[in-house]
């Protein structure tokens, strides 16, 4: 997770615990805790929303969906805002949508209310660290508490920047959640031994991890990350998501400077003016500046030669000359099998959720995909009137 803060439930139970014991001959005085909730003020202006929270939250789930930030449920190291009611309504009934009923249709409706965290808490801002320069897209507290960000920054119709900055997060931090709980076997630790960067994760290139056999940069960082980001990832992203990093992990990867500020990676390589030398040869360029996302074969001439090779060059591009530029796979030289690698982690945490939580991963993530597509403006616009229509 992106940053992990652990209370110590045990030891103020078992001083609690301890304080009653003292005196359990005694007779006890009226609860300080009533029975009764407090009642929803009906003439808020949040009244439907509260009412919503409580039937389909606290109600079900035992679960506290704070909208409304407070000093002391937001780290006071960071400059935040709360989340506006509209962005927060949102966000409740997608989490709703995407989150909890594929989980009670798929595992056990007893399952989020035993094991789901116990607050998930909305802040309308980023969250920058400014030691590492990351953002944090969530926090999971101690298996109790969930935090997410940016929710003012919502986009209805964008999926992937919403699994990027709401349900990818969740899933990761409720896998924290859940591995905290039974832990995942060991022999996950052990299948990238070596690759780990702690420090500078954040500096890594999408496609140079995938051939390292990791799903994300950030899985990258630590063993017990890279658990989290498998299963997150291999629940949210598209199938056609999936084939591009597995296409990735397949490739060799070069820097054309490691030293720069903003090393440009890639897969291909090409000489200048096709003359074969070592001093002639050059990187290709990528085709999106954002992701250092290289040419991949969609750039790409294919041409498969009488022996079943393939040749390359590139579309509508020459080199000086006016002739095509041909171009060369990168030598996969890191001695990781990516794909591999991938394949495993994804059947260790399969098996361990059928194993520790009788729990079909796939039929989660088929589950969750299918409702993925459902998802755009007018679509949530649909689930908010169960909000609205309530008198």
């Amino acid at each position: 997770m992106k940053a992990n803060r652990f209370f110590n439930i045990f030891a103020v139970s078992a001083a609690v615990c301890l304080s009653l014991a003292s005196c359990s001959e005694d007779e006890l005085g009226p609860t300080i805790f009533p029975d009764v909730p407090e009642e929803i003020d009906k003439d808020s202006y949040t009244y439907q929303f509260d009412t919503w929270l409580k039937q389909n939250y606290l109600d079900p789930y035992n679960l506290e969906f704070r909208y409304k930030m407070e000093d002391v449920g937001a780290d006071m190291n960071y400059n935040l805002v709360p989340s506006t009611l509209e962005n927060s309504e949102r966000l409740a009934v997608l989490v709703k949508y995407l989150w909890f009923e594929p989980y009670n249709d798929i595992v056990d409706p007893e399952f989020l209310k035993q094991y789901g965290p116990r607050i998930i808490h909305l802040i309308g801002s980023p969250a920058f660290n400014p030691t590492s320069g990351t953002m944090i897209l969530g926090l999971a507290e101690g298996g109790i508490k969930v935090t997410l960000f940016r929710v003012n920054d919502m986009n209805l119709e964008d999926m992937d920047n919403l699994n990027e900055m709401y349900f990818k997060t969740m899933h990761h931090e409720f896998s924290h959640i859940l591995h905290q709980t039974k832990s995942y076997p060991t022999e996950f630790n052990l299948l990238s031994t070596g690759h780990y960067d702690s420090s500078n994760w954040q500096d890594r290139n999408e496609g140079v991890v995938a051939s390292l056999g990791f799903f994300s940069t950030y899985g990258s960082s630590e063993t017990r990350e890279d658990f989290a980001e498998t299963i997150a990832n291999y629940i949210v992203k598209t199938d056609e998501q999936l084939a591009r990093l597995y296409e990735l992990a397949q490739r060799g990867w070069e820097v054309e400077d490691p030293d720069a500020l903003e090393p440009i990676y890639s897969c291909w390589f090409y000489y200048e003016n096709n003359e074969v030398s070592d001093e002639n040869r050059k990187l290709t360029l990528p085709i999106d500046a954002y992701d250092n996302r290289a040419v991949d074969d969609s750039d790409l001439n294919v041409t498969v030669n009488e022996d079943g090779t393939k040749s390359y060059t590139l579309k509508n591009k020459r080199d000086s000359n006016g002739k095509p530029i041909i171009v060369y796979p990168v030598a996969d030289k890191d001695g990781v099998d990516g794909v591999n690698i991938l394949n495993q982690k994804v059947n260790i945490c399969r098996n361990w959720f059928k194993s520790a939580w009788n729990a079909d991963l796939d039929a989660l993530r088929a589950e969750v995909q299918k409702r993925q597509k459902n998802v755009n403006t007018e679509f949530t616009e649909q689930l908010l009137q169960e909000i609205y229509n309530i008198k």
